[in-house]
């Protein structure tokens, strides 16, 4: 089960599995950005497949999850050495409430996945009472 982190804004994007049994390089890379309308991630999956790319938000965690599938057609190839990392692997960052979960938006072009989380209004949490 995911545990919600808390609000603290220094602890926005943690990766969820960051500190825990977590593997000590991250299925893929990413850059976090953002200016004053939202923030920015761009995920590094070159060959992949849009198609094999999925993306989703659950409990204010985001999750990318990708396939690569090894090609059999290489059986008659004797390898090396192998560097490239074959089959399912998978990120999450928990966003917290300083985003606006209904207006995300994603693209994919030339192995790079660019996710845009436009910040949410600012709940005024304040207001005037008049007095009669």
């Amino acid at each position: 089960m995911l545990v919600k982190l808390s609000q603290d804004p220094l602890q926005l994007f943690d990766d969820i599995w960051q500190g825990s049994n977590a593997p000590s390089s991250p299925a893929f890379k990413v850059d976090i950005s953002e200016d004053n309308h939202a923030f920015y991630i761009d995920a590094e999956l070159p060959g992949l497949a849009k198609e094999n790319i999925t993306l989703g938000i659950e409990d204010d965690v985001l999750t990318f999850k990708a396939e690569r599938k090894k090609e059999s057609e290489e059986k008659e190839k004797n390898y090396h050495r192998i560097e490239r990392t074959y089959g399912s692997f998978s990120r999450s960052f928990n966003l917290g409430e300083l985003i606006d979960k209904e207006n995300i938006g994603a693209s994919y072009d030339n192995g790079m996945l660019h996710v845009t989380l436009p910040k949410a209004q600012e709940v005024k949490r304040t207001r005037a009472i008049s007095i009669t």
